[in-house]
């Protein structure tokens, strides 16, 4: 059976170390095996980023660039092999592997023109003969720790601007879906990066830790649930390291009175759902303000529901598929059954859903709760699967409250006709990223991306400006270049020229 292996540079792991199981979602059997890294492994993969970091820092921005321009082309050119590979593992439809491909792509395009981005500050004459300029330089080697919901799009996230900085990379993908990553590391030095640059060693805690304890890994990047992003965010943090850890959700949809239902309906459909709801940006949880806004809501979507189709990854015409491995599937059915048992009306039932020709697959149907209340553990927990939960508001001022008040602030979205209303929900609502009718408000590639409370930890946000400021560190320079030598300013004994040239700048006074 194969054997997914390291990419460090210099050879891969050691052929007698643990291995995982990579399964295939849609029947539920193990198709590949990947190899289980160590403490060591990091140290090897460290050495080789230092080996090559100096050089590539030291390699004009430009040149930087082209390559990522050049890992561009390439991961278009392999657009649909890779869509197969992470949906065989994944789970998720073609149509929603390719969207995850795209969105890091974005990433990568934004990073592409990070040189406009590197340029330092300079201020000329900050006191007499005194000039001040700053150097935006690479923190050196920096990890990233990325989940299995998005194997393409958060390893680019993150190596994309960390690479175009000038830095190593070391990655440390999912174990349960780690072949695109080492694909993308495969690209990227087809593409013309050196070898050392992007590595990925793959591993359990083990590895992760031993990232955390690394004394020459100056900046850990992770996206994960908010337990362990605290943790990786502590650990870190003690090591001395610069540490961004993405954590957990629980996302709103507030539908205002005035809101266009049909549109609600549809955009429920895909964001609750796509993906089997395995997102940090998923909306789970829809909010109608009023009981005549619930009840409408309500008789619209069940028929949507109804009609969304369940398949296996490669089915076309599928909204969604299975989700990644037993233990999820387990764990989400267990999050429904604890909705029932805490007395929310359980409208749509997904468990048990079986899919002929794939009775061992993992998958989940469509679920839909209604009458969840903030006092219930399912809905102060993030799912992280295709489950909707009806929260019903009386009015504007709960409906704010809901998601300023949830443990997570990740997203949340408005669905309203009324301008005023937008604006003051938008300015209000204690949550990092707001959607005003857009039920998925992840930013563009040049903003950028993070939530507040326990969705992020750490004060640094990921791509876009923030991205770069993360991947790298500020050095500031005072200069002066004595001007006592200038024709008509030196005193026969040098002294005028000594007093004119003394170090004084305004806030020396």
């Amino acid at each position: 059976m194969r054997v997914i292996d390291h990419v460090i540079a210099g050879g891969s792991g050691s052929a007698d170390g643990a291995t995982g199981a990579v399964f295939d979602p849609n029947r539920g059997e193990v198709q590949a095996h990947v190899r289980l890294g160590t403490a060591a492994d990091i140290d090897r993969a460290v050495t080789a980023a230092q080996a090559a970091q100096p050089g590539w820092a030291a390699t004009n921005p430009q040149k930087r660039a082209r390559v990522l321009f050049a890992f561009k082309q390439l991961v278009e050119a392999n657009m649909d092999a890779l869509a197969e590979l992470l949906s065989s593992e994944h789970g998720k439809v073609i149509a929603d592997a390719k969207g995850d491909i795209q969105r890091g792509l974005d990433v990568i395009e934004f990073a592409c023109g990070v040189p406009h981005l590197l340029k330092g500050d300079y201020t000329q004459g900050a006191g007499p003969g005194i000039d001040v300029y700053s150097m935006r330089l690479p923190v050196g080697i920096g990890a990233g720790i990325t989940p299995f919901n998005f194997p393409a799009m958060i390893p680019m996230w993150m190596f994309g601007v960390a690479i175009a900085c000038g830095n190593a990379f070391i990655l440390k993908p999912s174990e349960r879906d780690p072949s695109v990553p080492v694909r993308l590391a495969e690209l990227m030095l087809e593409a013309g990066a050196p070898e050392g640059i992007l590595q990925v060693v793959h591993g359990d805690k083990t590895v992760v830790d031993a990232i955390l304890d690394h004394p020459a890994i100056g900046a850990v990047s992770f996206v994960g649930s908010s337990d362990i992003a605290h943790y990786v965010y502590k650990r870190g943090v003690a090591a001395g390291k610069r540490v961004q850890a993405m954590g957990g959700a629980k996302n709103h949809g507030i539908v205002m009175p005035d809101a266009d239902l049909d549109q609600v309906v549809a955009d429920l459909a895909g964001a609750a759902f796509g993906s089997a709801g395995e997102r940090c940006m998923a909306l789970p949880v829809v909010v109608p303000v009023g009981e005549k806004t619930a009840v409408a809501l309500r008789e619209k979507l069940i028929p949507a529901i109804d009609a969304l189709r369940v398949g296996v990854s490669t089915d076309a015409d599928a909204h969604y598929g299975p989700v990644v491995n037993a233990q999820h599937k387990a764990r989400v059915e267990g999050w429904i059954a604890k909705g029932v048992e805490e007395g929310a009306e359980l409208v749509v039932d997904g468990r048990g859903f079986r899919l002929q020709g794939h009775e061992r697959g993992f998958f989940i149907g469509p679920t839909l709760f209604d009458h969840v209340t903030p006092a219930m553990e399912s809905y102060r927990e993030e799912i992280f699967g295709p489950v909707l939960q009806i929260v019903r508001a009386n009015d504007f001022e709960s409906a704010v409250r809901l998601p300023s008040e949830h443990q997570y602030g990740n997203g949340v979205a408005i669905f309203t006709r009324n301008g005023h209303a937008a604006r003051e929900f938008a300015a209000r609502v204690n949550v990092g990223m707001v959607g005003i009718n857009v039920p998925i408000p992840v930013p563009v590639a040049y903003h950028s991306f993070g939530g507040w409370k326990r969705s992020a930890f750490g004060d640094v946000n990921q791509h876009g400006e923030e991205g770069v400021r993360f991947w790298t560190k500020v050095k500031t320079i005072t200069q002066r270049w004595p001007d006592g030598s200038v024709a008509g300013t030196q005193a026969e004994d040098g002294a005028a020229a000594r007093t004119q040239d003394a170090f004084v700048i305004p806030t020396m006074g």
